[in-house]
Parts: C-alpha cells; structure tokens; sequence
C-alpha cells in the first residue's frame, strides 16, 4: 500500500539544518527540565508505600485526607483520586518498618467511619531497594544503548552507529522531558516504555538506513544527501503506516487503558512520535555531518566484491584440480 506516490525524490536533506535546530531547541528545554524540576518517582524507584481504596460511590477524599492526618505514621501522605471519583490512593513515605505489617488492616481501621469501602491494593517498597531499583534501570538503559552501538557497528559502519546511538539519546531524552513536564510518576512502568523507545526507534533507523545504504549501492549520484533524500523517499509509506498503526493502538491504551497504564502509554505516545521523526530528520541528517564519503564506501564494497570473486575462483581451480 503506497500513501505516498513515489514520482520524484522530496527534498529532505536540503532543510537539514531547520530540523538540526529545531530539535537542539527541543533537546535543551528537555535537558533544562530534567536538571530543574527533577523527576516524580514514585514508590518503585522512591520507596514508601501506596494504598488504592475503592468506595461504593464517590470518595470522601477530603474526610479520607483528615483521617489520614490523625495517624503521625502517615505524615506528609498524599490522597488523590485514581482514575475515577470511586478509587483513591494515598501514598506516603513511609515504608513497611515504620507503618507495621498489616498495612491494609491499619487504613480500614483509620477510614472506618468515612463510607463503605475496599483496600484493593497495598504496595510497600523500602528506600534501599528503590534507590536500587533506580540505579539498576539507569544502568539497563545504559547497557541498552552500548549493546545498540556495537550491533550497529558490526551490521553497518560506525558513522551509521553513532548517528543512530544520537538519535536514540535523542528521542530518550525528548520523551524523559514530556514525563518531567506532565509530572508522570516515574516507576517501572515508564523505565519499561524507555526500554521499548529504544526498541521502537532503533527498529525504524535501521530500516531506514538499510534502505540509504541499498541507495548508495544503486543509485548514481555522488552526493549523500541526494541518496538518503531518494532512499528515504522510497520508504516514507513504510515508515508511515507501520508509524500510524503503533501511534493508533498505544493512542487506544492511552484514552481507554486506565489510570495504572496512563504513564506507560503517553510515554510510548511521545516516543513513537518523536521515535520516527528521528529516524528520518536526525539519524539521517547526522550521517552527513559526520562526514561519510559516498566514494569511500563504494570502493570498500567493490574491493570486498573483488576478494569474495577471486575466493570463488580459487576455490573452483582447487575444485577442479587445476591448481
């Protein structure tokens, strides 16, 4: 299926530069927001404890917040509503040594007299694990992207394996901005959508750059930019529907999902957005600036061509006892 009827390349690569800056810009509001605000984390990486209550009805999240503030075990606990005006959540600092072991017992007794209710949750997470949990996804995401540079480098060249690391640190970074902006709680949830971020763009740089380097195999022109306006050209209806398909089904989890995958979706929302986007107008774009020679590469290929003939041959003589 063709969207878009390839007649004549687009001129992609001539506005590079707009592209550049504009996702500098991007980049650095991201970076800014990361640096001051900081991340919400919540009990995963955090630690503390969180309680989900359902009411038959809505919830007295007022006379909930005053029941709370009688017990100085929960000091500084927070009560908003999850999802819908029946369920809250009340999340506190405190972990599972402060409060006791029956949790769940200890906020029926507190919520006795404000209605009829259920403890449908209780998730507990002591500050040293969390802070391990924290350092753990960190390094997970680091092993990710190094593990990334190195399958490229092999399947490609190492121009190719930088431009796509850049824009994978790019499309990161953008969605871990929009988490910062929105005030998403940052849990395994949302390290889980990096991870697939990474997954997802990676994905469709690579299928773009096979299609840049099956250009420069093919395509008589001398000039870079001329080869990956062509190649990406003739791979822009691929790129769109397998975009808009993903974009569709995490856009259904985002609106109908529920509150406990609201995060996870919106994340994968921005990352599929931004994840193609890159693909086309920073991976691409950072090839050229990084300087890759249309000629050397040729040579290198025709070279290679050239020893894997006279294998063929040598092999065929020894086959044929002629040597």
């Amino acid at each position: 299926m063709e969207i878009f009827k390839y007649k004549k390349p687009l001129s992609l690569m001539s506005k590079s530069k707009r592209f550049g800056l504009a996702s500098l810009s991007v980049l650095i509001i991201a970076l800014g927001l990361i640096f001051t605000k900081g991340f919400n984390y919540g009990i995963d990486f955090a630690g503390g404890t969180l309680i989900q209550v359902q009411y038959k009805g809505t919830a007295p999240i007022d006379k909930v917040r005053d029941a709370i503030d009688t017990d100085s075990a929960y000091e500084g606990a927070t009560v908003t509503f999850f999802g819908s005006e029946d369920e809250i959540v009340i999340k506190t600092k405190m972990s599972s040594k402060n409060l006791g072991e029956d949790v769940g017992d200890k906020v029926r007794a507190l919520l006795q007299d404000t209605g009829d209710f259920e403890v449908r949750r209780v998730d507990m997470v002591g500050a040293k694990v969390g802070s391990e949990l924290r350092e753990q996804g960190i390094m997970s995401m680091l092993l990710a992207i190094l593990g990334i540079l190195i399958y490229v480098s092999f399947r490609f060249e190492w121009r190719f394996a930088v431009a796509s690391v850049l824009a994978l640190i790019h499309d990161v970074t953008i969605a871990m901005g929009m988490i910062v902006l929105f005030s998403i709680e940052v849990n395994l949830d949302i390290l889980a959508a990096l991870l697939t971020i990474l997954g997802y763009s990676l994905n469709d740089t690579i299928i773009v750059f096979d299609r840049i380097r099956e250009g420069i195999r093919t395509i008589k022109n001398p000039d870079l930019g001329g080869i990956i306006d062509e190649s990406v050209s003739r791979t822009l209806s691929r790129t769109t529907l397998t975009s808009l398909t993903t974009f569709f089904v995490v856009l259904t989890l985002f609106m109908f999902g529920g509150e406990i995958i609201h995060g996870f979706s919106f994340t994968l929302l921005v990352g599929v957005i931004v994840g193609t986007y890159s693909s086309i107008f920073v991976a691409s774009p950072i090839l050229m600036w990084l300087g890759f020679s249309v000629g050397g590469f040729r040579e290198k290929e025709a070279a290679k061509l050239k020893r894997e003939k006279e294998k063929e041959k040598m092999r065929a003589m020894y086959e044929n006892g002629t040597m």
